[in-house]
């Protein structure tokens, strides 16, 4: 029993840890992936490195970009970091 009550504040800072850092990390991820699966053509995103742009095509892993009248331009699906929509400008 001394060994339990011993233990009691590790486990409890263990348990607010998972809370207050993990499990919030863990919800953002999960929503990232779902935008990166959900992407469309025609869409307007915005990548990690700030290149606004529209998508012009679509492959499994990857996503043809295209800025304005500019070049088309080949980046990784994880490379999207938001899909812009008409009232976020």
């Amino acid at each position: 029993m001394n060994t339990l009550v011993s233990l009691l504040p590790i486990i409890l800072m263990f348990v607010i840890f998972y809370f207050l850092l993990i499990r919030p990390q863990q919800k953002r991820q999960k929503q990232v992936r779902q935008m990166q699966a959900d992407l469309q053509k025609g869409d307007k995103v915005v990548t990690i490195g700030g290149l606004h742009a529209e998508i012009h095509a679509l492959d499994e892993d990857t996503v043809v970009l295209q800025a304005g009248d500019g070049p088309k331009l080949t980046y990784d699906r994880s490379a999207i970091r938001e899909v812009k929509t008409d009232n976020a400008q």
